[in-house]
């Protein structure tokens, strides 16, 4: 079933199926009769030759220059022209569909004053598997992603380039395989298509989803760890976090007690310490804080993909247009540089964990850095170089990119969100991400294996799925492959999925 788009309701779930997984949209019909009304209103403005900018006025410096008849139509293609100023790779698919889904949400408010065969050109596109060729680096995160943004514009004129079925193709021989007709630019579409932080927002809330099945997997490798290091499991308990009240914390402390049910642990009868080191029984409060972040990064996010990032905007009950700054990225920029910095923390602290698993003055009678040899062998001792050079990487990367504006277009734009920078370095450090956890999963399985006690069915389930891929160290091999293997198993999210069919979510 079609995903509706009506100017509301569209969560990063929505933008996730539509982006990864080409399901397919439909305009609502309320939508289609606003974008009419607006459009009506427009085309009676330009009649009546009102300055609008961007419209019949140039942009940025240029906002001073009034454009005549014959260059108001043909302003919108030197603009889309102008602003295809991207350089390098081509961005990612998932990243260029989750745009027009955003892009097409903002035109179903009716504020846009765009032709809606523009609109409908953007849902057939997305729903044949068009997808403009857009370089990644290029926006500024203010006046839009004016950059790939452009390059999903040429599309509109039958120029570009575009994937479609596998193929690199020329725009309009794309255009023309899947039969879309090219609709041109009239006045105002290009600026409508490309004035909004929609690139960096559905980004943003394509990293919030996998950031939130990162978090949940965090939990499940240090409840392993946990239970491989005899913890204490009184620093889990509801009531210790519900009287501080942190949401985050709350719902991490109950993961962690999910996972490990049913062990031996869990039950008190393994021996434990009464206190242990914070890597240990701090993890729910530093992964509860994460998820805090997140779930702040979200909401900001969801009303971005649902607000009306444009300019000018116009409200034809009022017949009003009114020129501002609402496609600035900052309200996303923002919070989204508190995610590099969350999913840095969480990192970290599995690194240390991991640490503890192999260091023998930590380990509560585990071997050697998990081996049965040591000296003769090192077993996971290099793991750890391992993290730690994806944690130096990450901690780089978590500078926000937010308070870097650099003044542009002769200082008409003197404050930029540089949040296009945060959605790119967002991406790397999960990448990273994936690589951490993935060597805590293997050294906490390595560890369980010579543990002679029950653990938690979440626990249990965890353990038995890593061992699909990766086998118990006995001697010494080659790691690389172990380790990719962990990293690509992390990012596929089968040990979560695996896991919560036993414990339940663990949302």
């Amino acid at each position: 079933m079609a995903i509706i788009i009506e100017g509301s309701g569209l969560t990063i779930e929505k933008i996730v199926r539509i982006a990864r997984n080409n399901e397919p949209v439909e305009l609502h019909p309320d939508a289609i009769e606003r974008i009419k009304k607006c459009r009506a209103m427009l085309e009676k403005k330009i009649e009546a030759h009102e300055i609008m900018y961007g419209v019949n006025t140039g942009i940025g410096e240029f906002s001073e220059v009034v454009l005549d008849d014959d260059q108001v139509k043909d302003f919108q293609k030197y603009l889309v022209y102008n602003h295809s100023a991207g350089i390098g790779d081509p961005m990612p698919i998932e990243y260029v569909r989750g745009a027009m889904a955003g892009r097409i949400n903002v035109h179903a408010h009716g504020n846009s004053g765009v032709r809606l065969e523009i609109t409908q050109t953007l849902v057939e596109m997305l729903n044949k598997g068009v997808t403009p060729f857009a370089c990644q680096k290029g926006s500024v995160g203010a006046c839009g992603d004016l950059a790939p943004m452009s390059q999903i514009a040429l599309l509109m004129m039958g120029e570009g380039e575009a994937f479609y079925k596998g193929e690199w193709l020329e725009g309009k021989e794309a255009m023309d395989r899947a039969g879309i007709p090219i609709p041109g630019l009239q006045a105002r579409d290009g600026l409508a298509v490309i004035n909004g932080s929609n690139v960096l927002t559905a980004m943003s809330a394509i990293f919030l989803y996998d950031a939130n099945n990162w978090f949940k997997q965090a939990e499940i490798a240090a409840a392993m760890s946990l239970e491989a290091l005899k913890a204490n499991m009184k620093p889990y308990t509801a009531k210790l976090h519900e009287v501080r009240g942190f949401k985050g914390a709350v719902r991490s402390a109950e993961a962690i007690r999910k996972l490990v049910a049913g062990g031996d642990l869990a039950e008190d009868r393994v021996k434990c310490k009464v206190q242990d080191a914070y890597s240990m029984r701090s993890t729910p409060q530093v992964i509860g804080a994460a998820h805090d972040a997140l779930a702040y990064a979200r909401s900001q996010v969801e009303i971005e993909l649902n607000g009306v990032g444009d300019n000018p905007i116009f409200f034809p009950d009022e017949n009003l247009q009114i020129s501002g700054a609402n496609f600035q990225g900052t309200p996303v920029a923002l919070p989204m540089d508190m995610m590099s910095a969350a999913v840095t923390m969480v990192s970290v602290m599995s690194e240390r964990r991991m640490n503890r698993l192999n260091n023998p003055a930590l380990s509560v009678g585990l071997p050697p850095f998990l081996t049965k040899g040591a000296g003769m062998f090192s077993g996971m001792m290099l793991s750890q170089y391992t993290a730690d050079t994806q944690i130096v990487e990450q901690r780089m990367l978590s500078a926000p990119a937010s308070v870097q504006s650099i003044p542009a277009a002769a200082d008409q734009e003197d404050f930029v969100s540089m949040g296009m920078n945060t959605a790119i370095k967002n991406f790397q450090i999960m990448d990273n991400a994936y690589g951490v956890l993935g060597i805590e999963f293997m050294a906490a399985a390595q560890a369980l294996d010579f543990r002679d006690y029950k653990f938690g069915d979440g626990v249990t389930k965890g353990k038995e799925v890593i061992r699909k891929y990766v086998d118990f160290l006995d001697i010494d091999r080659p790691l690389y492959p172990d380790h990719t293997r962990m990293k690509e198993l992390v990012k596929s999210c089968e040990i979560l999925d695996e896991v919560e069919k036993v414990v339940g979510s663990l949302e």
